[in-house]
Order: structure tokens, then C-alpha cells, then sequence
């Protein structure tokens, strides 16, 4: 049967000939002794005689447990990886987890802004200063394309033409996308630009620049954004992901096609983009409360 020494030998392989960290193998020997433990509790004592069975047997104990289905997740694959080296050693012939999956847990859906709450957060100021109209610039854009907060925070002057209204973007992996720009943002940009110089040292390139001339980081955008929200009386809890996330599901909400709008994300994937969908049915869920009589009247009831 596989012992030790078979454990050992698969986690040296694992570090030594396809370089997993010390931290992955780690994960590794925790999941195959979780296992190994199991097969000896239910009187599987050799490894070779565990059966599909077997393997689901353990799973619903994980759950049983209050483990997360993306931990089981791990463990399963951990003993699937571990399997199919035995094969490959010719240790055992069959590998019991083949056709067996875990159940993910319940994906956590990202906030986003409602639309009355857009407007109340990206209402112009009556008293504009040159913080404040930069602020301003920067979150409508970030809400009317869809951008990361660490596209947003690389955006240099070349990558925008306001005449246009389209700029260029680099997203994860280097990959370049062209964007629309909407009108307020548009406006809103002319704005800055008229402000910019105000703020210029030595920095000719980023779009937006902080008071000492420098570059924006990601942390002084997030920090703009709470401060925004606290001035337009917005009494939640915000950071510059929600803008991405309400740009999709307002276009959703507004019949947009979930692959024009995978495109404007820069998803490579379309399951990345369909979680959105969900976002969308809250939101109509949400309209429907409000608006619909019978469920007001549910609510009150």
C-alpha cells in the first residue's frame, strides 16, 4: 500500500521538479493526512482499496464539518494529484476521485451603487476646487468605462482623446482594449485638464496627479472615494471596485449583450462577466419591492 515514503517522494517531486512553494506543499501533506486519517476512522487501511465511495464518504464529512466547498475544493484536488502519481509509479491502478466533484461555496456577489446612488455621489459640487474636480474626473470615468482601479490609477494623458470621447487601456496581462468614454466624463475631464497644470512638477504622464504633482496611487483614489461619499451624505461603505461593478450591471439592467460587455471588462473569460447576471436579478428584485404594490404590501404585512 502507499505509505510515508510514497507521501514524501510526491511532495519532493511537487517542490523539487515543478517548483510548488514550500506553502503549496504544505497544503498538500495537510490534505492527503486529512484523508489518510479518514481511510483509517472508516477502515480503509490501504489506500488502494479506497473506492469512489470512499472519496465522496470524506467529502460529505468536510461539509459535515463546516468546511468551505472552495477548501474541499483543494483537498479533493490534492488527493486526485496524489492518486494519479501512484498511477504513474505503478503503485495502483485506478484512481478513485475520476469523476468526483466538489461543490463550490455560494459566491459572494460584489456591492455596487444603485443608480439614484450614482447620481447622488457624482452630483458636481456648487463650490469646485481643484481636488474636487479631479475626484469628480476620475470616478466618472472609472463608473462611464468600467475600469480597474489599477487601470485607473496608470491612466496617462496620451491613453485618452476627450475629442473622441474613447481611450486606450492596459489590463491584466498587458492586454490593450479601446473604450468608450460618456459624455459626463467627458466633461468632467475637461474639466481637470483645465486644473492640471495647477498640480504639474515633474510628472509630464499621469492623467491625474496628487497635490505634490506625483502620480495618484491606488490608495490615495480609494481613500478620495470614501471621503466623496462622506461629503455627498452617501452613508455606506465604498471603494472603486463598486463603480466596475455598477457599470456592468447597469448596462445589463439596460438590455446590453453579456458579450459586448465581457469586452468592455476585459474578461477573458465570459464566467468572470455572468456574474453580473445575478447582480442584475438583485437589482430588478430590489425595483420590484419598491415599486410593485403587492410586494409592499407583502413587506408591511
Amino acid at each position: 500500500m502507499p505509505t510515508k515514503h510514497h507521501i514524501k517522494a510526491f511532495l519532493q517531486r511537487k517542490k523539487i521538479e515543478q517548483f510548488y512553494a514550500d506553502d503549496t506543499c504544505d497544503d498538500y501533506q495537510r490534505d492527503l493526512a486529512l484523508f489518510a486519517d479518514y481511510l483509517e476512522k472508516t477502515g480503509v487501511l490501504d489506500w488502494k482499496l479506497a473506492r469512489q465511495s470512499t472519496v465522496l464518504g470524506f467529502i460529505g464529512q468536510r461539509f459535515r464539518q463546516g468546511v468551505k466547498g472552495n477548501s474541499i475544493q483543494r483537498e479533493l484536488s490534492s488527493i486526485r494529484s496524489f492518486y494519479d502519481y501512484l498511477i504513474q509509479q505503478q503503485v495502483i491502478k485506478n484512481n478513485p476521485t475520476e469523476g468526483v466533484k466538489a461543490q463550490k461555496s455560494a459566491q459572494k456577489l460584489p456591492a455596487i451603487f444603485y443608480e439614484e446612488e450614482i447620481e447622488q455621489l457624482l452630483k458636481p459640487h456648487h463650490r469646485d476646487n481643484d481636488l474636487k474636480v479631479r475626484d469628480l474626473a476620475m470616478f466618472e470615468l472609472m463608473y462611464s468605462s468600467g475600469l480597474r482601479l489599477a487601470e485607473l490609477a496608470s491612466m496617462n494623458l496620451q491613453d485618452i482623446d476627450v475629442q473622441c470621447r474613447q481611450m486606450i487601456v492596459t489590463g491584466k496581462g498587458n492586454k490593450m482594449r479601446f473604450l468608450p468614454v460618456g459624455k459626463k466624463a467627458v466633461t468632467a475631464i475637461k474639466k481637470w485638464l483645465k486644473r492640471r497644470p495647477n498640480f504639474e512638477t515633474d510628472e509630464l504622464k499621469a492623467l491625474f496627479l496628487s497635490k505634490q504633482g506625483n502620480r495618484l496611487s491606488r490608495h490615495s483614489i480609494q481613500s478620495r472615494l470614501k471621503l466623496l461619499a462622506k461629503s455627498q451624505s452617501l452613508v455606506m461603505h465604498v471603494n472603486p471596485h463598486m463603480l466596475r461593478h455598477s457599470f456592468a450591471t447597469h448596462l445589463l439592467v439596460s438590455g446590453a449583450d453579456i458579450r459586448a460587455i465581457q469586452e468592455l471588462m476585459g474578461h477573458s473569460d465570459i464566467s468572470t462577466t455572468q456574474i453580473y447576471t445575478h447582480l442584475d436579478y438583485n437589482h430588478l428584485s430590489k425595483v420590484h419591492k419598491n415599486s410593485h404594490p403587492r410586494a409592499k404590501r407583502m413587506d408591511e404585512s
